[in-house]
């Protein structure tokens, strides 16, 4: 005989009750965004979760702790177009640099005056006589400290896509795109003219006729560099290639220079008044890298008369050629093509006299 519906309700009651009491246990509502986040992962190890659904969740839940200073991209590496250049300058710097939307400032880059979207300039090469301001979208600025949850919202609503990040003074501090804040969501977007932040580094560009040649971006830190060419270059004062070269010389170095840094020869590639950008890199030749000595082995030179292949010191009686040279407490470069010793060695200038007693 079955049961009768009201005999088994009592034992549904009782079965949903302790079910209930179970799924309160297990599944207990998180108190903090710390338990909420142990709540995800215990979800993910038991594969109720991927890991890219994971990463997304938790991204979206640290886009309101994070700031536009955070991500921007620094005012240092901001591609910018001068308003008062030549179109056709403006269009080779925007082919160069690949991006779809570019700053336009005047006078000085504190001074933004509109965003210029990259396909606008193909009205200008059609007709000449239109003027690049009217095409100037209008620029938005916001304040480091803006939370991407409320810019993300600010992206969506305005229908931007670029924002000028000022500091407490109105400087210019940087830059933000809406690509910028979804990636903090997603993940790296990477399209056509992306190129990875670290394999893309060091690229080989030319191996052939006993040579090899890399292309290295000024930005490649210098211990990726140590690693990948097998150098020692000091990381106590600057992170960056380009900064040490920069360091080296007491400048910004300039497009086509060539600075020797035993045992690696730099070619500047591109570089602009505040920065180098990219680099062709190959090594010194072998002479070069195994003629390297301290400063006493060059001074003992020196003192031995020299003749054609010693290094005359400066003022020196010892010959007939007189080279002036930088020595660094690891090495230094010789007259009359013998090689330097060490990176903080490089040939400054050289005279040719008669006279014993040249000075500088």
């Amino acid at each position: 005989m079955p049961d009768s519906p009201s005999a088994s309700a009592p034992a549904q009651r009782r079965s949903l009750s302790l079910l209930d009491r179970l799924s309160s246990l297990l599944l207990r509502e998180p108190e903090d965004r710390a338990q909420l986040h142990e709540i995800l992962h215990n979800a993910h190890e038991r594969n109720l979760l991927d890991a890219d659904a994971l990463s997304m969740i938790e991204g979206v839940m640290q886009v309101s702790e994070v700031s536009a200073k955070a991500i921007m991209v620094p005012r240092a590496q901001m591609d910018m177009l001068d308003i008062r250049q030549p179109v056709d300058d403006i269009v080779r710097q925007v082919v160069e640099a690949t991006h779809s939307r570019f700053p336009v400032y005047e006078n000085n880059r504190d001074h933004v005056i509109g965003i210029l979207l990259a396909k606008d300039l193909l009205r200008v090469l059609n007709d000449p006589e239109l003027d690049l301001r009217d095409m100037l979208r209008p620029v938005v600025f916001i304040p480091e400290s803006k939370r991407l949850n409320v810019l993300l919202r600010d992206f969506r609503d305005n229908r931007n896509h670029m924002a000028v990040v000022v500091d407490e003074y109105g400087s210019v501090a940087g830059l933000i795109t809406i690509e910028d804040v979804i990636e903090q969501i997603v993940g790296d977007i990477e399209d056509e003219y992306d190129f990875d932040e670290t394999s893309d580094n060091i690229v080989l560009t030319d191996q052939g006729h006993g040579e090899t040649v890399y292309r290295v971006k000024a930005l490649t830190e210098i211990e990726q560099f140590n690693e990948a060419f097998g150098t020692q270059f000091e990381t106590t004062e600057f992170n960056t290639v380009g900064g040490l070269l920069s360091d080296h010389l007491g400048r910004v170095p300039r497009r086509g220079e060539v600075i020797e840094l035993s045992p690696m020869r730099f070619e500047v590639l591109r570089a602009d008044a505040r920065q180098v950008h990219l680099l062709k890199v190959d090594r010194l030749p072998k002479a070069a890298a195994e003629g390297e000595g301290t400063l006493a082995d060059y001074l003992e030179i020196a003192s031995e008369g020299g003749g054609s292949g010693g290094l005359n010191t400066v003022g020196g009686s010892s010959g007939s050629d007189t080279s002036v040279a930088t020595l660094s407490d690891t090495g230094g470069s010789s007259a009359n093509g013998r090689p330097g010793a060490s990176a903080g060695a490089h040939l400054i200038g050289a005279s040719t006299s008669s006279s014993s007693g040249s000075r500088v």
